[in-house]
């Protein structure tokens, strides 16, 4: 039983570092602007799917580590996603009962929160100008949201992660 546990954590922190992986992965400058915030989204699915395991902690663990890799402030991305991520954790039950429409609604305003507030850090701490492109990610994150959770459903039921 507990060989069961222990295998789901390490899908788990398997699936955040294949995210951070494809959140840092370099690509044209065309498509740059609309890369979906993967770790982000895999984040959030985790909250919503473990919220005792995958909370606020988590979250702060993998922006910081996110911040070190992109070499931004540190704890930038740590205190956005840890505000993302308590939402989702106080509201778990809600979003879980979400058509999958809403449910990328959701996340995509969640995505939004999370660069306004990257935005807002930023402003206060240097000088950094408004752009409507800041919220490309959240139109693309919308699009992938429900590929994402179908397939981490598939591989939480597939390696039984609780």
């Amino acid at each position: 039983m507990s060989m069961h546990i222990a295998n789901g954590r390490w899908v788990v922190w398997l699936s955040f570092l294949v995210a951070m992986l494809f959140q840092i992965m370099p690509l044209p400058d065309l498509v740059e602007a609309w890369r979906p915030d993967w770790l982000l989204l895999v984040m959030i699915y985790w909250a919503m799917a473990l919220p005792h395991r995958y909370n606020i902690l988590s979250a702060w663990i993998l922006g910081v580590m996110l911040d070190i890799m992109l070499g931004a402030h540190l704890g930038i991305r740590a205190l956005s996603m840890s505000l993302v991520v308590y939402v989702v954790v106080l509201h778990f039950q809600r979003l879980r009962n979400f058509p999958m429409w809403q449910q990328a609604l959701m996340v995509a305003s969640l995505i939004c929160l999370h660069h306004l507030v990257i935005f807002w850090v930023q402003f206060v701490v240097g000088t950094v100008t408004f752009d409507v492109s800041l919220f490309l990610p959240a139109i693309s994150s919308l699009i992938i949201w429900p590929w994402v959770f179908w397939i981490l459903r598939r591989v939480r039921r597939l390696y039984k992660v609780r």
